[in-house]
């Protein structure tokens, strides 16, 4: 009977004990597995946290521990949607806060596809928590005037309200950092079938001819037409002076046609020349310059390595600033990475029925505004929603 006891008692302590020698290395693997994740956080910590909003080492830590969920805003409801803002830089007094680039990327990882979105910085709108409107390019400065990193906060309001999506983040960049980032990529690859030139934009400025700031004649007359919502137009023609501020560009603007790298300085003047074009006109540039940094950085393997990420994004230094804690855009990297090619739309909002805004006659209170035809966000709504099942807008040239 003691005998049968003490074999009893050994054949229950065995599995015991291959439990603990079965548990001990699964302890050791989680914890290497926390451990390399936690370098990896502190070290990329320091970089990204130079550009980010929020987020902390301890909140970012939390994501590198096995079982932790690594979904972004957006991935559960298979939608993600960031604002991508351009602008002069804050210490450039020439409205360095102004968001001059506004524009939304929707991308929708499981079917493959990427939306390009622009809105136009003259569209009228109602500032958030104000009782006031302006120019949506405004609403950038003045959160940034409440507070460092509010102007994101403000943008991604309106921006929701105007588009009816829910704007998960939003990135911005200014000037500097977009020369960095084409030069961090040996320069842009485009092809022009026609030669392009600006020659009244950079001009050390120009505008209407004043008595104050606009004062050297160019010689050139801007022609403004505005178009009500019963189709009227009406034109009127502006004699265009030049301040004596030194000009930007080169003065003239002009890239031949052909093959071309352009530097980070062309780019940048081929991304903001407007005046001899238009403000839409722009917009379709820049969203195919922005594929066309895509493809770049593809080609040459920095999206294909997250450490390349990381060094750039470090270069680009106080740049770039978004609402994404690193572990978030560690996790959207992996989202974009496992998109291969995806399917394109794109669409800029304009004055006219496709483009769904129209200019009212100018107030001299306001200068040149757009709004929304029908004077609500119903159809913007609408078309931001369903774009990947529209057709492609006329006039936008995928081939530059």
């Amino acid at each position: 009977m003691n005998h049968l006891v003490k074999n009893q008692g050994e054949h229950k302590s065995k599995p015991e004990k291959n439990k603990k020698v079965w548990l001990k290395p699964l302890l050791i693997f989680v914890a290497i597995i926390v451990i390399v994740g936690a370098f990896f956080v502190i070290k990329t910590g320091f970089i990204l946290n130079k550009i980010t909003n929020g987020g902390n080492v301890l909140s970012n830590l939390a994501h590198v521990i096995p079982g932790v969920s690594q979904e972004i805003k957006g991935q559960k409801e298979g939608r993600i949607n960031v604002l991508l803002l351009g602008m002069r830089g804050a210490d450039d007094p020439a409205g360095g806060t102004l968001a001059d680039t506004i524009m939304v990327m929707s991308i929708v990882p499981k079917e493959n596809k990427v939306a390009l979105m622009s809105i136009p910085r003259d569209l009228w709108v109602k500032d958030p928590g104000r009782d006031s409107s302006s120019k949506i390019n405004a609403v950038h400065a003045q959160g940034e005037q409440a507070g460092k990193g509010q102007g994101l906060v403000s943008m991604k309001e309106i921006i929701g309200q105007v588009t009816g999506l829910p704007i998960h983040y939003a990135v911005s960049i200014d000037f500097k950092g977009f020369k960095d980032l084409v030069d961090s990529l040996g320069g842009l690859n485009i092809h022009l079938d026609n030669s392009f030139s600006e020659p009244l934009q950079f001009l050390g400025g120009t505008g209407r001819c004043d008595l104050t700031t606009f004062t050297v004649p160019t010689g050139q007359v801007e022609t403004k037409t505005s178009t009500d919502e019963k189709g009227r137009k009406t034109i009127r023609h502006y004699d265009l002076c030049a301040t004596k501020t030194p000009a930007e560009c080169g003065g003239n603007f002009k890239l031949a046609a052909g093959d071309l790298t352009l530097t980070g300085d062309q780019a940048l003047c081929f991304a903001r020349s407007r005046d001899t074009t238009s403000d839409f006109e722009r917009a379709k540039r820049q969203q195919i310059i922005l594929q066309k940094i895509e493809e770049k950085a593809t080609s040459i393997g920095t999206l294909s390595d997250f450490s390349k990420v990381n060094g750039m994004l470090d270069a680009l230094g106080n740049d770039v600033r978004t609402d994404m804690q690193p572990w978030e855009m560690k996790a959207f990297y992996d989202v974009y990475k496992s998109m291969p090619k995806p399917q394109i739309a794109q669409r800029v909002l304009e004055n006219s029925e496709e483009g769904m805004l129209y200019n009212p006659p100018e107030d001299p209170s306001k200068g040149y505004i757009l709004l929304p035809i029908g004077d609500n966000y119903d159809k913007i709504h609408n078309l931001f929603q369903n774009i990947f099942t529209l057709p492609v807008q006329s006039d936008i040239n995928p081939k530059i």
